[in-house]
């Protein structure tokens, strides 16, 4: 099957399944009351996954990811009332994508290529994350020491580039 007649399939697919979800929850009302707007935006990850599966395009799980990552985000902080956690959770993003890039590996069977890729950018992420919660007195587990996390990314930065085979 050709690109165009699989991104028709899918396009379609996708109208399918929103008219059938936005019927469901107009003919049940209790749904909406369940239903928050964070969730709204947490459900278009799998329809974007969905989409780029159906159009062959494996790379869509990187967005894919993001739109889920930060729909969970806004789901938290909606839940929570803690909006001022932006200030460090956006480090999260990179991190969101690097899943994105080890799941389009996975999905196109090159793993290990998109699995160093990706893991390097979750690991940076998760380090932001790490320093600036720390920083803004959210995450109190670095303490006085979140500056030795930096100290020890920076190390791996620099033994990875003169270290890497060539």
């Amino acid at each position: 099957m050709d690109s165009r007649r699989r991104a028709t399939l899918a396009a379609g697919l996708v109208l399918i399944l929103l008219g059938a979800w936005i019927l469901v929850v107009q003919l049940v009302p209790g749904l909406q009351a369940w239903l928050s707007w964070p969730l709204i935006i947490v459900s278009l990850a799998p329809l974007l996954l969905i989409i780029g599966l159906l159009a062959g395009v494996r790379a869509m799980a990187v967005p894919a990811c993001i739109v889920g990552g930060v729909g969970g985000l806004l789901y938290w902080q909606n839940a929570t009332g803690r909006w001022e956690s932006w200030a460090y959770t956006w480090t999260l993003i990179p991190g969101f994508v690097g899943v994105g890039i080890v799941l389009s590996g996975l999905l196109g069977g090159e793993t290990r290529k998109w699995a160093r890729a990706g893991r390097s950018l979750i690991l940076i992420s998760l380090v932001l994350f790490t320093v600036l919660g720390s920083l803004f007195g959210a995450l109190g587990m670095a303490g006085p020491y979140w500056p030795a996390l930096l100290i020890v990314l920076g190390l791996l930065i620099l033994a990875r580039s003169l270290f890497r085979s060539r």
